[in-house]
């Protein structure tokens, strides 16, 4: 390796690693904004809101006359969570999931998280999206193992100088074998005049992460009105608007999601989602969606709720009636799917295969290394091709380049004799193209499908080392962080970049350089580039990275057949030309 090489492979290593501090001390949000299928802020309709306006409702009082007196606890228990629920507003305080653990709390993932005093889950808020949450003690009733009615006795004062007085109900009903539940917002009450509520999702939904280490997770407001789903990755300190009509919206997670269905959707105004940080510096992450404001004395308003795995199998029974107990259709709530846009249909390939094989094998991690080298046989008599179209583009290069002299000032009369020159060595400029577009498209797709597809969730494939597809191997954890890497030691990345460069030397032995590519530049792709891969993956998925380094290993075993057909072929080729 010679001196200009060394010096190009330190400065490109230190102008990413530079790029990387910058972007993530600078620019925390730029990273995940990148994440979003839609992020267009036009097309979402979202906009800085300073202040919303109020409702015509004037002052509302609670009837403290009640015999309620103490906060009440109540607990249900599902085949799927574990939730609590409270009579002071009605409200919901946890909401735990039972069949999917939290890495870090060794416990079920909580879906109702960061609760505070005047924030919870399932939360009522008389008027516009900034007014207090209903903070007093409501009355409750048992009206069966899974559902439960909270009353609470107000009034408020009219423009007139009249006085309305309704109650308040909120009535949960829960599925003992389903993530959505149902919650019934009553209103009955005598001359009631402009009338408006919100009503909000959970404050932050599990598992608890921590932004500035955790790329690969982030918190995004979607919402569905019939065709695509619009996505938003949000950031801190943010109370925005949504202005579209929807069929559903709410908040989603990496692999989990809330969301909120009303039975009317025609009854609902705005929606906005906020990210203020109340209580500490775990910044919310919450819609918060307003009713319409109404002047009737009898008002039932249906909302169903989901809160659950971002799994297709668990949010697809909600497009057939017959599939669920709620008789809910048409619902598409897989829609809220992380897809990579036109390359969603390979996702849908790529996953269709692992699941074939992963029943027979019932190992993630061995069903990737299947499906890697079942990929590679695939591609095999495609890498042949284009290592050979490049053997034979350096036996015609003399040609070529002569061409290129004679014709330097007609592009035209230059393109019609290269063209001849290819046709009658039977070589084609573009066959070498397609095998590295296509390895890159799977690389794109797999990226996506490993850092989002639910089943790898927790996927153990070798015990005390990767124990997680969906995140990073680990075999020690730091009691401090590293500048890039954070406070794991990983394995898994260091043999991708030795299996990478091992791949880049035997590709480099193989004479098939393309012409017109320096030495330098093949330096530069042997060395700096898996460098830099290292650095950017070095928290990936341990999936990704079991995928890429099969795949470089795989194929330095094909590199080495095509480069003993290559020295045959050069044989071949200097005995012709010299008979």
């Amino acid at each position: 390796m010679n001196k200009n090489t060394v010096i190009a492979m330190i400065l490109s290593t230190v102008v990413v690693l530079a790029s990387i501090f910058i972007q993530s001390k600078f620019f925390p949000n730029s990273i995940e904004k990148s994440k979003t299928e839609s992020n267009d802020a036009s097309e979402m309709m979202v906009t800085e809101t300073e202040s919303t306006e109020h409702s015509d409702t004037n002052l509302v009082l609670a009837d403290e006359s009640s015999d309620v007196k103490e906060e009440k606890i109540i607990t249900i228990t599902t085949k799927n969570a574990e939730i609590v629920l409270t009579n002071r507003g009605g409200d919901m305080i946890s909401y735990k999931l039972l069949n999917h653990i939290d890495v870090d709390t060794k416990d079920g993932v909580q879906m109702v998280d960061n609760v505070s005093a005047k924030n919870r889950a399932c939360a009522l808020a008389l008027g516009n999206a900034e007014s207090p949450i209903l903070n007093e003690l409501f009355n409750v009733v048992k009206e069966d193992e899974y559902t439960y009615l909270f009353t609470k006795n107000y009034s408020s004062k009219n423009e007139d100088g009249t006085v309305s007085k309704f109650i308040i109900g909120k009535r949960y009903t829960f599925d003992p074998e389903s993530y959505m539940f149902k919650m019934d917002i009553l209103v009955h009450g005598d001359k009631i005049e402009n009338l408006a509520y919100t009503l909000r999702t959970s404050p932050q939904i599990g598992p608890h992460f921590n932004p500035k280490l955790n790329r690969y997770e982030n918190r995004q407001f979607i919402s569905y009105n019939g065709g695509k789903a619009k996505r938003q990755v949000i950031g801190n300190k943010q109370f925005k608007v949504y202005g579209k009509e929807y069929i559903w919206n709410g908040i989603g997670g990496k692999y989990f999601v809330e969301f909120v269905i009303p039975e009317k959707s025609e009854k609902m105004d705005f929606t906005h989602y906020s990210t203020l940080i109340e209580t500490n510096d775990y910044a919310n992450a919450q819609a918060i969606l307003v009713r319409k404001a109404f002047s009737e004395d009898d008002v039932k308003d249906t909302y169903y709720m989901y809160f659950g795995p971002r799994d297709e199998k668990a949010l697809r029974i909600f497009n057939v009636a017959e599939k669920n107990s709620w008789n809910l259709s048409g619902l598409r709530l897989n829609e809220c799917l992380n897809s990579n846009g036109w390359l969603g249909w390979l996702e849908t390939v790529l996953k269709w295969i692992m699941e074939i094989i992963n029943k027979f094998v019932h190992n993630w991690g061995a069903s990737i290394i299947i499906m890697t080298i079942f990929i590679k046989l695939l591609m095999f008599p495609f890498t042949r091709k284009q290592s050979l179209g490049t053997l034979k583009m350096q036996q015609i290069q003399p040609k070529v380049q002569a061409v290129q002299a004679k014709y330097a000032n007609n592009q035209q009369k230059m393109q019609e004799e290269m063209a001849k020159i290819y046709k009658e060595a039977g070589y084609n400029p573009m066959s070498g193209c397609l095998p590295m577009l296509v390895q890159f498209l799977i690389l794109f797709a797999m990226y996506n499908l490993f850092n989002n597809y639910f089943e790898f969730r927790g996927a153990e494939f070798i015990p005390h080392w990767i124990e997680d597809l969906s995140s990073g191997d680990s075999v020690y954890t730091l009691k401090f962080d590293i500048p890039f890497f954070g406070n794991q030691i990983r394995i898994l990345p260091f043999i991708y970049l030795i299996s990478q460069l091992l791949f880049g030397k035997i590709t480099g032995n193989g004479g098939t350089t393309a012409p017109g590519t320096s030495q330098a530049q093949m330096q530069m792709m042997m060395y700096v580039m898996p460098i830099m891969f290292f650095v950017l993956f070095y928290n990936a998925p341990s999936g990704l990275l079991i995928y890429w380094t099969v795949s470089n290993v795989f194929q330095m075993g094909q590199q080495i057949i095509i480069n003993k057909t290559m020295k045959q072929k050069k044989a071949e080729m200097a005995f012709n030309a010299k008979k």
